[in-house]
């Protein structure tokens, strides 16, 4: 079974980011996630990282299209 939640550090591993940019990702609200206790342990729910990638891939179709890339 696969797991529900995702640390940053597999976040960052599964999109080949900083620990920076995951956490800027996690902060902005961009990649929407929970804190678990008090030390600031994140974790971000599977389906919102796949969510989170199926936005990317339509915005750069966006991008594309509209001729910015």
């Amino acid at each position: 079974m696969a797991a529900r939640f995702l640390s940053l550090a597999e976040v960052e591993e599964m999109l080949n980011i900083s620990a920076r940019q995951a956490y800027a990702l996690v902060r902005s609200g961009e990649l929407p996630a929970i804190q678990i206790g008090g030390k600031g342990v994140w974790r971000v729910e599977a389906s919102e990282l796949e969510a989170y990638i199926e936005r990317q891939y339509a915005r750069t179709r966006e991008r594309i299209a509209s001729g910015e890339v």
